[in-house]
């Protein structure tokens, strides 16, 4: 499944260190999609349930699916997209910020299932289209010392957003008075107004990354514009995006089943969270009562905590990593995580879930950096974006996964108790972080060539310089 590529010349220069304020900026635009992403995360769930829904896991398969497709031709696309005022990757963050701001304004009013529905599959392929080409931006601008502390630089960015966007209807409800509760088939006012301003926030999030930074041209003009020429196409690019999968450097395969199991048991955690914390804890299945709602609330905070504790551990992950190496921070970070999820099963008190979630919070951290920091030094420079494109296989297939078998075990196996399918996921989790001792990383097997030199950094990041004049 595995084969070696070579890297080709496209951008083969030696990328300069970057300053505090350029990885800053470069990364901004990650708070405004991940006030997308926890939006949906914690609210879709119950969306669903308040439109009637009853099949959950399979109502969120339309995201995956197109995501599956959408990466990849993203990834492929920005990879021979080249222009002197917005660079390469920069278009699309622009293109996914108006479509993504738009479905989330329109999401909190739909009327009927199918719509909800609909709405999700367009929201998470809008989002898709401005998060693949950040992943492949720190590949192009970062040198490999750099890499961990520019991935972590996003995860601290989706940490913050995302413990903003999950709280803002409690806030809404607790700070401001607006209603948390509506009549059967209507959308709570306080889910709509966090809907509208996470719209606003995501695209202008996303534009000051569009306008505050720079990309590299191709080193050799000639030989980019004759790789375009040569694979233009919008069906050669959907060939070779899904040909891809069985053309990986083996670090990517290696990682691909680590992806498979951490991510089935995120969004495990995201389908059934809600169900599980409402019926197991706060014993009601009745979307329109007043403690249901107050227990889908206590989910936003739940996952704002998750969120927050991986923003604070983004920025401890490089310190560990060159403390011992990414394999062994990832393992335990991943079994943190697991944990965590396996501990709500033994829980009552809605507080304690907050425990639950610092462990949580380190995986989350972990998954969203360490894994990208390993795969980019794997990578061929010229085909950065398609792999990460491809690389997103292996989040959509746990996804498409999930959506097919977790409905079956909650309903048919677990009796209808959705926190067994979160005990499942925590199982999950853990496997994978087993399953990183066995990766590959190509950072860390890099010898020096004189035997008495000292030894390569690894790939872990020294202390990034700050110039305030950036």
């Amino acid at each position: 499944m595995a084969t070696n590529v070579a890297a080709a010349p496209s951008i083969s220069r030696e990328k300069p260190r970057l300053s505090f304020w350029q990885i800053w900026n470069m990364s901004f635009g990650f708070l405004g999609i991940q006030f997308g992403f926890a939006l949906q995360n914690a609210n879709v769930s119950r969306i669903f349930e308040t439109l009637g829904g009853t099949e959950i896991a399979l109502y969120w398969l339309a995201a995956p699916l197109t995501g599956m497709l959408v990466q990849p031709i993203i990834g492929y696309m920005s990879d021979r997209t080249w222009s002197p005022k917005w660079g390469r990757r920069r278009p699309f963050f622009l293109i996914g910020a108006i479509l993504a701001s738009f479905a989330l304004l329109v999401m909190p009013n739909v009327s009927a299932l199918w719509m909800a529905v609909g709405m999700l599959w367009i929201m998470d392929s809008s989002i898709n289209i401005s998060m693949e080409p950040f992943r492949a931006l720190v590949g192009d601008l970062l040198p490999s010392e750099q890499r961990t502390t520019g991935f972590a630089a996003q995860t601290f960015f989706i940490g913050v957003g995302a413990v903003v966007a999950s709280s803002l209807p409690w806030m809404f409800t607790n700070w401001f008075g607006i209603a948390n509760t509506a009549p059967a088939g209507q959308i709570p006012p306080s889910v709509k107004y966090a809907f509208y301003l996470g719209g606003v926030i995501f695209f202008l999030a996303v534009l000051w990354t569009v306008l505050n930074t720079k990309e590299y041209p191709p080193e050799n003009m000639a030989e980019f514009e004759e790789e375009k020429r040569r694979t233009a196409g919008f069906w050669n690019g959907i060939r070779e995006s899904f040909s891809g999968i069985f053309h990986m450097p083996k670090t990517m395969a290696q990682l691909a089943i680590v992806q498979f199991f951490s991510w089935l048991a995120l969004f495990s955690m995201w389908i059934y969270t809600t169900p599980a914390v409402t019926s197991h804890i706060y014993h009601t299945t009745d979307a329109t009562s007043k403690i249901y709602n107050e227990g889908a609330d206590w989910v936003g905070i739940c996952f704002a905590v998750y969120n927050g504790i991986s923003a604070i551990a983004a920025l401890l992950l490089p310190a560990i990593a060159r403390a011992t190496s990414r394999r062994f921070t990832h393992m335990l970070c991943l079994v943190a995580g697991g944990l965590g999820l396996i501990s709500i099963y033994f829980i009552q008190d809605p507080k304690m879930l907050l425990l639950s979630m610092v462990g949580v919070g380190i995986a989350w951290a972990s998954i969203l950096s360490v894994p990208y920091a390993m795969l980019a030094g794997a990578l061929p420079a010229n085909k950065m974006g398609y792999y990460m494109g491809v690389f997103n296989f292996f989040i959509v297939i746990p996804q498409v996964v999930a959506g097919l078998i977790l409905g079956f075990f909650t309903k048919s196996v677990f009796g209808g108790e959705s926190v067994y399918t979160l005990v499942l996921g925590g199982c999950s989790m853990i496997i994978s972080g087993l399953l990183t001792l066995r990766v590959q990383d190509a950072d860390d097997i890099r010898l020096p060539a004189d035997p008495t030199a000292a030894p390569v950094s690894a790939g872990y990041d020294a202390p990034v310089q700050t110039d305030p004049r950036v």
